[in-house]
This record gives structure tokens, sequence and C-alpha cells, in this order.
């Protein structure tokens, strides 16, 4: 083929064009088809680094015979990398902890997935709630490296800030902090509602002990001869409280080791105390009920479709855990509430049905517990699929953070159980940002929490990992013992 001066001269300046054409394109190609410099930058030097050490510290309020053994465990755990990155989780126990540590240690700690399936194939059964909870503190303190390393907050990781702030209720109705407690005390139901609403949180919230105000005491503690429930004012001081902190026999659990609860009587008493919320937070605000599983199907019936007039934004456990899969889906046809339930469930396999069928409309995951991060943003989005709502329940400080991060990354409704006043807690001087009843993110890297090692006690290390039973396929996957 002959090539002519001309012909030749018309090539070079049309490829030079296209060149230029092309640099330009790259320059000034929409934003959200651009990596940011920064994050580029890291991932160009994001090399392999092994976990070397995993630690767990019992922290200031560790209560070997308390929720913060199980289930809302807040053990500190940090693993350390050769990079010299630590990563910090919380939950588990010292046991649960060790027996997870060998499908980790040894492993390149950006490799996220591949650590949670090896962790959760290695042993004989697959991981029980227990184990669970470990495999989840391991996970989010993988996720805090990754973050550490990239220098950049998770939810950036996540796709970015899907919502500005993170909406909040707290679990004894009156948020801490709101009022002085002296005063608390001679409020009713309508006037902590109100407050609750005033201050900014997005809704108040109450369980199934609470009980009408009767206009001389605060909300719920007598009236009936019942004691208080979560929502109602605190106990006086030198007065033996429930679970809600407010006396005798109303709260969670039913009161220190049980009281009679007449579930039928009940009914009629929780109406009159939720007539009360709705006027207290008025025809804008919102209010919501946990039944904490006490009622059998036919009073949950009865109790939701009483209900239904006072527009609740949920209605919490209405039934029995081990009888969601089943009765839910019943229940969901014969009640126009909005459900929520789910804080005692773990990986997305324990409700995906319910989810798909669109049987509830909030899903009460948490972390540690879903077996942390990697699995959460799996349930993230399936429940995205199915618009269903995520309300995770309260839990330790450390998953406390993992939540605001994941929701900040969720499209969805989401509304968080937040139970942590404005100030920093004893061992974690850099926390979360609350102002005006809603979490705001941070641009700290990770999980954006810092521990102060001096203010925890040490309960052991590990170091040695072992080469589990786990098969790998062909392609280096991972694939059942």
């Amino acid at each position: 083929m002959k090539v002519d001066r001309r012909t030749f001269t018309k090539s070079v300046v049309g490829a030079a064009g296209s060149l230029a054409a092309g640099a330009w394109l790259l320059e000034n190609r929409p934003t959200w088809t651009r990596m940011p410099v920064a994050l580029a930058q890291a991932a160009s030097r994001l090399s392999p680094t092994k976990v070397t050490r995993i630690r767990v510290f019992f922290p200031p309020n560790w209560d070997r015979n308390g929720a913060q053994a199980l289930p809302q465990s807040n053990m500190v755990v940090l693993v350390d990398t050769e990079a010299g990155i630590t990563g910090v989780g919380q939950g588990g126990s010292p046991d649960t902890v060790r027996n997870v540590s060998r499908s980790v240690i040894g492993k390149n700690a950006f490799d996220t997935e591949m650590i949670w399936q090896s962790a959760f194939m290695d042993a004989h059964y697959s991981p029980g709630d227990e184990r669970l909870h470990a495999l989840g503190a391991i996970d989010l303190a993988l996720w805090d490296i990754k973050g550490k390393a990239l220098g950049v907050p998770l939810y950036q990781l996540f796709g970015g800030k899907a919502r500005e702030h993170i909406e909040l209720y707290a679990t004894n109705g009156l948020p801490q902090g709101v009022v002085p407690q002296e005063e608390a005390q001679r409020m009713g139901l309508k006037e902590r509602a109100a407050a609750t609403m005033a201050a900014g949180w997005r809704v108040y919230r109450v369980d199934s002990g609470i009980l009408p105000s009767t206009g001389n005491t605060g909300g719920g503690t007598r009236a009936g001869g019942a004691g208080g429930a979560r929502g109602a004012a605190p106990a006086p001081a030198g007065r033996a409280g429930g679970a809600g902190g407010a006396g005798g026999g109303g709260g969670r659990g039913g009161g220190q080791g049980g009281s009679l609860f007449n579930t039928r009587a009940r009914i009629p008493q929780i109406i009159k105390a939720l007539e009360q919320i709705r006027e207290g937070v008025g025809p804008e605000g919102d209010f919501m009920i946990d039944l904490h599983q006490k009622f059998d199907f036919h009073e949950a019936v009865e109790a939701c479709r009483l209900t239904e007039p006072l527009r609740p934004y949920a209605v919490e456990d209405p039934l029995r855990e081990e009888q969601f899969r089943t009765q839910l889906p019943k229940l969901r046809l014969l009640t126009s509430v909005p459900i929520s339930a789910g804080e005692e469930w773990g990986m997305r396999a324990d409700f995906s049905p319910l989810v798909e069928q669109r049987d509830l409309d909030f899903v009460r995951v948490s972390l540690p517990n879903v077996g942390g991060i990697t699995e959460m943003l799996k349930i993230l989005a399936m429940c995205d699929t199915h618009k269903v709502g995520l309300m995770p329940h309260f839990t330790a400080p450390i998953g406390t953070a993992g939540h605001m991060h994941t929701l900040m990354a969720f499209p969805g409704q989401a509304l968080m159980e937040y139970n942590r006043g404005p100030q920093p807690l004893p061992y974690l001087p850099e926390f979360l940002e609350l102002r005006n009843g809603k979490v705001w993110p941070n641009d700290r890297p990770g999980l954006g929490v810092t521990v102060d090692e001096k203010t925890l006690t040490f309960v052991e290390e590990m170091t040695q990992g072992f080469p589990g039973p786990t098969h790998r396929r062909p392609d280096g996957s991972l694939t059942h013992w």
C-alpha cells in the first residue's frame, strides 16, 4: 500500500487530534466517573499486609454476667498488621475470638471476604450466634484497617453518603441529657414525648411494659400497680428499678426475677399510653412501641390493629422470634402498622424470605451480631432491592460507629437506636458526633474511633494462625470442606 505525503500528513494530524481529544475527555469527563485522586493514589499502593496479632481487652464497664458479655458484648478487639496499622473492633468473648482468630492470623488483612468465608467454614459446625459475634468483631477491625490504609472513612468505600445524617431514637424514650433527671421524674408521657421531639430526635420509643400517665407521677411508674417500662420516667434515687430503669415489673423481661404480666389486660392500657404519646409528639412527630415478643398471635393482632389509628412509626417484635418465619407473613396480612423485627437475628439467611416477600418493613440487625460489615453490606443490598428499611438495635460503641458508616451509604429508610450521650467514652476519646438528636458523619479514616489502651484491661493475645480444612476451587475461591 502506497502512502503519499498528503495522506501521511493527514493521518499524523488525525492521530494527534485523537490523542488530544482523548486527553481532554479524560480530564473533563463527568465527576461521577472519576475516582477521587487521593483514593486512586491510595489504591495504587494498597499492597498486601498480613495480620500478625489479635488482642482482646475488657473495657472499664465490663461485666462478665451482664449484657456486656453477650449479646451486647463490648469487649475490645485489636487486630495488628505487619504494616503497623491496627484495626479496632468490638464484640465476642475471649474463647470465641480465640477460636476465630486461627482463620485470620497470617492472611492479607485487605482480603475481608476471603477471611470471612474461611472463618465461617473452617470450623466443624457453621458459626452460631456467639461465634458469629466474634467473627463480626474481627471483621469490624479488618474494615477499619482498610479505611485507615486508604485514608478515607468507611462510608466512602460503601458508595459514599446517601444521606446527610442518621436519625435516632433512644431505648428509654426520653434521651439522656435532654432534661435533668429531677424534671424528667415529674413529666408524664405526653411531656416526655414532646421534649424528645423538641430535642430533634426522630422517634419516641416505649416498650410493652408502658402504662398511661395518671397525672400525679412520671409516665407509667405506678399506674396499674405494675411499675415502669422503657419510655417511662427513670426510677427515683434509692429505688430499685427494672430493666427499663423505672421501678418494678413492666420493663424489659418483666423486671428482676420476672413478675406478673397479664397480656390480655395490658393491651387496653398500652393503647391509652400510646394515645398520650401521640398527643405529645404531635401530628408530625413519630413514636414506636416494642411488644418484646410477649404476646401470642391473636393478642398481637389485636394490639397492632388497635394501634393503627395512632400511626406508629413501627411496632417491633410483635411475635416470638422463633415464630417470625411462619407467623409474621400472616400478621402482615391482618394489620397495616409498619412491622420491625430482627434484633436477635444473625446472618441474612435467617430472615431473607421475610425481606423478599416484604413481610416486614424494618430489619433490626446490628453489628457485630450479623458477622461484621462484610455480611452487613450484603444485608443492605438485599433490603434495598426489596425497599425494606433498616433499624439496627443498639450495640456496643464501636459497633455503633459501624452502624453510622453502613447506614450513611444505605439509600433506603433508616433509623438507629442510640443510647450514648454527647460526651466521649473514657476509652474512646474519638467517637461519633451527636448534635440535635442526630449522628453526623466525620472524615476520620476507617471507623473513625480512637481507643485509649491505657484505660483497658488486657486479656490475651493470639499470634498463631492455623490452616483450616476449607477447600479451594481451581480458581482459588473457597468451598466447604
